[in-house]
């Protein structure tokens, strides 16, 4: 696979980690995403520790390079032309041509990050010999989004919603206005989630393993996250990491699957893929061995225990 170029131009020494985040026809929510990636807002690092790739998978209205530039001197822009409506593809080419360390993906690019998220990884990626860093995952508004958006909950409405916390100037704050996504409703010491929306992990581990299995090609990979996990925990030598006070949030932008009725959700489609892939139904493999690292910021405090379901554990109990 061709690597990715001029990835760190005007930086004086090759960054600790990539961070890779996937959009395709999703403007509005790439504006708050990258925001969220950036040094103005994540704290603790500088724009020599990481570098962010925006990759474009085929959008019909794709981003512009110096628009994604603009978020700082780590940014870089990279259109990857294809028919394929899963990300698979596209974060195994951006892998191949990162040149740090250590890689982090983000398979939705709707999904913002809290201010630590990039920091607190890193500490975990130096801590072990071959690290997978998961993150767990929230849903912005008072119920997962497959229900809100039943009530009203558009963009408009989340629009208000976070110009209302003034999450900019203290991210934190979105743990304020969120739910906690199905895959994580067992909360902060609940263990690895089902999927991970944020992760991170040597580059070279990635490659390794051979990345993302790109026989999936359901509409945003089906369960190529689920099926990606799984492979890293069934591996003896790997040591798995849930990072507590961190996390990643899902904008609303008419997701196949988080931004349907529950009634209409693809996941038998989904479970059909995977089941024709492997010839057996997904199963969670839970690790025999789980760390945990990070602070808890008081806004986070009420995710720490499991409580209920999914809309006991975000908004609504």
């Amino acid at each position: 696979m061709p690597n990715i170029q001029n990835m760190n131009k005007g930086t004086e020494r090759k960054p600790l980690l990539t961070v890779i985040v996937v959009f395709h026809n999703m403007q509005r929510e790439a504006e708050r995403t990258l925001y969220s990636l950036s040094t103005d807002y994540q704290s603790g690092v500088s724009s020599e520790d990481y570098q962010v790739l925006a990759i474009d998978n085929g959008s019909a209205q794709p981003l512009a390079a110096d628009w994604v530039n603009r978020f700082g001197p780590n940014f870089r822009y990279q259109f990857f032309a294809t028919d394929s409506v899963s990300p698979a593809s596209a974060i195994n080419y951006a892998v191949n041509g990162a040149d740090s360390e250590f890689i982090a993906v983000i398979v939705d690019g709707a999904r913002m990050v809290s201010p630590g998220v990039i920091r607190e990884s890193l500490r975990a990626l130096r801590a072990f010999s071959q690290p997978f860093v998961g993150a767990l995952g929230w849903h912005l508004g008072m119920d997962v989004q497959n229900v809100t958006i039943l009530e009203g909950y558009d963009q408009a409405a989340e629009d208000c919603l976070l110009d209302s916390i003034g999450w900019q100037k203290n991210g934190y704050r979105l743990f304020e206005i969120s739910t906690l996504a199905q895959s994580s409703n067992n909360g902060f010491l609940g263990g690895m989630p089902n999927e991970c929306s944020w992760f991170a992990m040597p580059c070279s581990d990635f490659i390794q393993m051979g990345g993302y299995d790109e026989r999936f090609q359901s509409p945003g990979g089906g369960q190529v996250n689920h099926d990606f996990l799984g492979r890293v925990l069934q591996r003896p030598e790997v040591s798995p990491v849930v990072l507590l006070g961190e996390g990643s949030f899902h904008q609303v932008h008419g997701g196949v699957a988080t931004n349907v009725p529950l009634s209409e959700h693809p996941a038998a489609l989904f479970k059909a893929e995977y089941l024709r892939i492997h010839g057996r139904s997904h199963q969670f493999v839970k690790p025999e061995r789980l760390y945990y690292m990070g602070g808890m910021p008081v806004e986070a405090h009420r995710f720490i225990s499991y409580v209920g379901d999914a809309g006991k554990s975000g908004g609504r109990s």
